[in-house]
């Protein structure tokens, strides 16, 4: 078998063990995602509860840098402190290692039974949760087809000199293992294919266990590169502290291993013969000691990373928070102050939203609906800020008043969210379909969709003032003006239903679309009007329970 062959029939291989891999973690994640994710979030609270989520996620997902990035999304969210979220990755680098422990053993006769059945469930399921456990299998069955086939192809080694005189030639520096199978990892994305690999050239004796041991260490600092790359904020150095926290415990790992792969090597090779364990073990001892030595020193470490890369505060970026001092916690008055102040800048946001939705139904404008949407980002990132900053007081210090204040700033934050929704999801997609379709509202429709939307920025400034003011007498005029919308509301789909009965083709043209406007118009205004009117209404009794009339029966 000449090098090129034999060249191409390994990454063959390869290829094939990723894409198998993908499926493992395509479909577990699609089955269980969301269930995952809510776990990990809940179990971020203490570094032991951390690690273990961190270990049981990802020996399930199968990818420490999905973990990774799941884990960067609370940190970066403020949802969770540093020590925990280090924690969780010391224990996704322990979990990627049940796998392989699994896969070490001679597993390759389910093989066929696991992609059949996997097939099977893939093509006949109706539920999707099964649908995606077929994928599952297949994966499965197809990693252990990969590792099959490079088994036996090593087999055949002796047929290409030319490769055993390259691969023997890199095994002699451990350094140049490390770095190549580090490269190899990061280009990869997953370290579990490249410690399978390694698996099979030290079981066939392609290299020795020696330089299979430093490739390991190579695949274990590759797989800490991904998360650092696509989970960090641009010019924000604090984004990076989790990921170069994970990063740097993995380099001062790899080379204390380094330091002792001499005598470590032979000590795995005398507890173990098999060379295929033998990979496996020194694997997940790696990463268990690993996470033996950083556990109990994650909080002076998590320090230093504070020291090393401190918040950089863009005062361009509009999604940062400009008044959640986090001092201002130990005085519940000062902290809600804040807080409300900053809830007053989502009802700007919407505002612009609002402003940008009507502009880009009458213009059409594609870019303006990108900018739109955009600001439902900032909506969201400032929603989330305020909620966890809130959620960060103690209660025990909160009087009475100050609880309800606090109920208050978070009705009217998720209210004024929830109507930026509306604005994302449905305004914008609506303009957007009318400009692909190249349609055109009547004058009269197009005259009074701008009418409510003018009402409706009118109403959430009166929201606005009311948020701050909590004054009674607007409470009711805003509530009042929920009724006269709806009636304005309805007042215009009676006046369209006319136009069609005239037979105007621009307004049958349009229908749909107008009256999805409408009905999405007055939802935006009930999220205005509960922000706001709703709570101080309650809170002076003026509020009633139901709009449905009591049963007389």
């Amino acid at each position: 078998m000449t090098l090129t062959f034999t060249l191409i029939d390994l990454a063959g291989s390869v290829a094939l063990l990723l894409w198998g891999t993908h499926m493992v973690q395509t479909g577990i994640q699609r089955a269980f995602g969301a269930g995952l994710r809510s776990v990990l979030g809940r179990a971020l609270r203490g570094r032991l509860g951390a690690f273990l989520a961190g270990m049981g996620v990802t020996a399930v997902l199968q990818s420490s840098t999905a973990t990774g990035l799941m884990t960067a999304g609370f940190a970066a969210g403020g949802l969770v402190e540093l020590v925990p979220a280090l924690a969780v990755m010391l224990g996704a680098n322990v979990g990627t290692t049940l796998i392989v422990q699994v896969l070490s053993f001679n597993v390759v006769a389910a093989s066929p039974a696991l992609i059949l059945i996997g097939v099977l469930m893939f093509r006949k399921a109706s539920d999707t949760r099964a649908h995606d456990l077929g994928r599952v299998l297949i994966g499965l069955g197809l990693m252990l087809l990969a590792l099959h086939q490079s088994l036996g192809l090593m087999t055949d080694y002796e047929d290409a000199p030319s490769l055993r005189m390259l691969l023997g030639a890199a095994s002699t520096v451990p350094l140049v293992d490390v770095l190549l199978a580090a490269g190899l990892t990061w280009a990869a994305h997953s370290s579990v294919a490249i410690i399978l690999l390694i698996m099979s050239l030290c079981a066939q004796n392609v290299v020795p266990p020696d330089a299979a041991f430093a490739l390991v260490l190579g695949a274990n600092l590759g797989t800490a590169i991904n998360p650092l790359l696509e989970g960090t904020t641009a010019g924000d150095p604090a984004s990076k502290r989790l990921p170069v926290g994970n990063l740097l415990s993995r380099v001062v790992g790899v080379v204390i291993a380094l330091a002792l792969l001499g005598p470590l090597g032979q000590f795995m090779v005398a507890m173990e013969p098999d060379n295929a364990r033998v990979v496996a073990d020194f694997h997940t001892l790696f990463n268990l000691v690993l996470a033996c030595l950083f556990l109990p020193v994650l909080s002076p470490y998590a320090r230093l990373l504070g020291r090393l890369l401190p918040q950089r505060a863009d005062p361009a970026d509009p999604s940062r928070p400009l008044y959640l001092d986090p001092a201002a916690r130990q005085i519940p008055m000062v902290a809600l102050g804040n807080a409300a102040r900053e809830a007053l800048r989502l009802a700007d946001v919407l505002g612009e939203m609002l402003m940008g939705a009507r502009a880009a139904l009458v213009e059409g404008d594609r870019k303006l609906i990108l900018e739109t949407r955009r600001r439902d980002d900032i909506l969201d990132s400032l929603n989330t800020a305020i909620k966890t900053y809130l959620t960060s007081l103690d209660p025990e210090q909160l009087a009475e008043n100050d609880h309800r204040r606090l109920h208050e700033i978070l009705t009217f934050a998720i209210n004024i969210e929830q109507a930026g929704d509306v604005v994302d999801l449905n305004l914008l997609p609506h303009a957007t379909k009318r400009m692909k379709r190249g349609l055109a509202f009547s004058k009269e429709g197009e005259a009074e969709l701008l009418a409510m939307m003018d009402r409706l920025m009118a109403n959430l400034r009166t929201a606005a003032s009311l948020f701050m003011t909590e004054d009674p007498r607007t409470a009711r005029m805003l509530a009042d003006e929920k009724v006269a919308f709806r009636e304005a509301e309805s007042a215009a789909t009676a006046a369209h239903f006319g136009r069609l009965r005239s037979g105007r083709i621009d307004t049958a043209q349009t229908s749909a679309l107008h009256l999805d406007l409408l009905r999405d118009l007055k939802l935006i205004n009930s999220h205005i009007v509960a922000a706001a009117a709703y709570p101080v209404l309650e809170r002076t009794g003026a509020l009633l329970p139901s709009r449905i009339a009591a049963n007389e029966m």
